[in-house]
Order: structure tokens, then C-alpha cells, then sequence
């Protein structure tokens, strides 16, 4: 499936910069937020840094009214309707199935989304150039990347023939990431054990259940859940003395084994200047989707030792960051 990568919007951010300044010396921008929680907290960390970069500071310009959904997307239906119902002057999302949550919520108030589906397949906008309703923003490689995150795992464990994976089958998202990951394992003679699980709670019961014996290693599915609860996940890995492939690098400082994906400070960063640009009276309509394609492979020498593991130098070598 082709990607369109679009230039930084410096044109448009030129035209609207000025009027943004004369607004800013009058109003006090809310920005609602809506999450899963856990690791995407690096995303609104990132957000903050892009919005400073821009001239804009928390507490002076704008203030974040951020709602943690802790893992339930089904949480925030009725946390974008208070929102909308606060008038806040727009909702920035994190993740696909919040963003669709999110979409069929609300009816007027402007929606920045950092996404790892495509949005165009998701229906949240008709297009990357024209996105032709109240949605925009950013476009992250995540879902695309099962493959080559199964094919890493195995370079690091030759032997590799089981691995467990958990995620949530009514997560459309998820469900696709869930096959290719199987096709990637029978390409790789390697056995993907698929434990679903519905929320949160069905996570922590799965991951008490989980014996070493049942696979050889834990991988990423795509499942924006799952990711908010990582922490527990390296945690009862560790226990279990099972390796860990993620997709983000801010995972593997936290104990992880491997990621290989986007960084999620990067994909704040970036989607700062729409928000910027919405705030400023821009239409996301007329703001086309940018894609952040740039990735990061991160490895943890630590956990490695603690697991009895050697990381081949091949790995290394192409390593953006490891933790010694």
C-alpha cells in the first residue's frame, strides 16, 4: 500500500502564525486530550515540546484537560462528549480506536489525531491530501511493521519456534496486525499463540496464567490496550525469563528487550503544529495528514544479561539506541 509523506506545513504555519500571536494575547486555548494511558504519556510529553517550540506555553497559552482512559477505549465516547460539551477548542487523540470512538462522538469541535492505522482505510478522513471533515494530523508506521518486528526477533533467537502475543479480537486494528503476524510467523516457521483479551482485567489474568513453557517470547500486536499496560507486561516477562519485542524505544529503557518502530515523543512533537494550526482557525479539512516514517530500532544489553541472552552484532550494528 503506497504512503504519501508531506512536507511540514511551513506555509500554512507562516500565513496563520500572525493571527495566532494576536489570539494569544486574549484567549486561553483548552485542548482536550484522550488516550489509553501508560506509554502514550510520551506522546503528550512530546506534544508540549512540539507546542513550546511553537511559541506556545502550558499554563499561559493553552492548558491540556487530558483523559487517561486506562486501557477502556470504550471510555472515551463519553469522554469526547464532555469535552464537546465543555468547549474546548479542539480534541487532539491518540490511537486509532479512540480516534474512531472520538469521530462518531462529537459533531462540531475540531479532532487532531496521532494515528498508527492508516486513517484513510480507518474512515477517519476521506484522504491523506484532502482529509474533507473536522479530522487531521499524523500518520504513524506501527501496524505495517508486524513483520519485520517478527523477523528481528528471530535474528536475535535463531531458534525461536513460539511466541505469545495478547490483544483484544473486537479491535479491528489489532485483528489485522494479529494476521500478519501469522503470516509472518509461518514464513518463519515460528508459531504465534494468540491469547485474546477484552480490557484491561482480561490482560492481568492472562499475563498471571501465562507459564514460560507456553512460548518462548512475548510480541507486540498491534493494540493500543495492550501497549498502555506495557510496564506489566515487560514486568511479568522478566519473571517468566521471556524476551520482550516492542514497538516503541521508550519501552526498552523501561526494561524491554527490543522495539522497533516510531518514537512516540516524535509523534507529539510532530503533531503540535496542527494543533498550532486548528487553534489558530485552521480547518482540518484543508490540513493534509502527514506521515512519520523515520524508525528506530532499541535494544537492552541489560535485560539481555539478566535473560541469559547474547544480542548478535548484526543487531547492534543497526541499533538507534541501546541501553547498556
Amino acid at each position: 500500500m503506497k504512503r504519501k509523506i508531506f512536507v511540514p506545513l511551513l506555509a500554512t504555519l507562516a500565513l496563520t502564525s500572525v493571527y495566532l500571536a494576536q489570539a494569544q494575547q486574549t484567549k486561553m486555548y483548552r485542548v482536550g486530550v484522550i488516550h489509553e494511558g501508560g506509554t502514550f504519556n510520551a506522546i503528550v510529553d512530546g506534544l508540549k515540546d512540539g507546542l513550546g517550540e511553537l511559541g506556545l506555553k502550558e499554563g499561559k497559552n493553552y492548558v491540556l484537560e487530558i483523559s487517561d482512559l486506562k486501557g477502556d477505549r470504550n471510555a472515551g465516547k463519553e469522554a469526547a462528549r464532555s469535552l464537546e460539551r465543555g468547549k474546548v477548542d479542539l480534541i487532539y487523540v491518540v490511537s486509532t480506536s479512540p480516534a474512531t470512538v472520538v469521530k462518531r462522538a462529537t459533531v462540531e469541535v475540531p479532532v487532531v489525531f496521532a494515528v498508527g492505522s492508516d486513517p484513510v482505510v480507518s474512515g477517519l478522513v476521506e484522504s491523506f491530501a484532502k482529509p474533507g471533515g473536522r479530522l487531521t494530523g499524523v500518520h504513524f508506521l506501527s501496524a505495517d511493521l508486524t513483520g519485520k518486528r517478527l523477523e528481528i526477533l528471530k535474528e536475535i533467537l535463531p531458534k525461536l519456534r513460539r511466541v505469545v502475543t495478547f490483544y483484544d479480537p473486537s479491535n479491528e486494528s489489532a485483528s489485522k496486525s494479529a494476521n500478519s503476524a501469522r503470516e509472518a510467523g509461518r514464513r518463519l516457521t515460528e508459531e504465534v499463540v494468540e491469547r485474546p483479551v477484552a480490557s484491561v482485567e482480561d490482560l492481568r489474568l492472562a499475563l498471571a496464567a501465562l507459564k514460560a513453557q507456553d512460548a518462548e517470547a512475548y510480541f507486540y500486536t498491534n493494540d493500543a490496550m495492550v501497549v498502555s499496560q506495557a510496564q506489566s507486561i515487560i514486568d511479568a516477562a522478566k519473571v517468566k525469563k521471556l524476551p520482550t519485542m516492542f514497538n516503541e524505544s521508550g519501552l526498552v529503557a523501561q526494561g524491554a528487550l527490543v522495539s522497533y518502530g516510531v518514537s512516540y515523543r516524535e509523534i507529539g512533537r510532530l503533531s503540535a503544529k496542527y494543533v498550532q494550526l486548528v487553534l489558530a482557525g485552521a480547518s482540518p479539512r484543508n490540513l493534509p495528514v502527514e506521515s512519520l516514517s523515520r524508525l528506530e530500532l532499541a535494544a537492552n544489553l541489560k535485560t539481555a544479561r539478566e535473560l541469559g541472552l547474547t544480542i548478535p552484532q548484526s543487531v547492534l550494528i543497526r541499533a538507534d539506541k541501546v541501553i547498556e
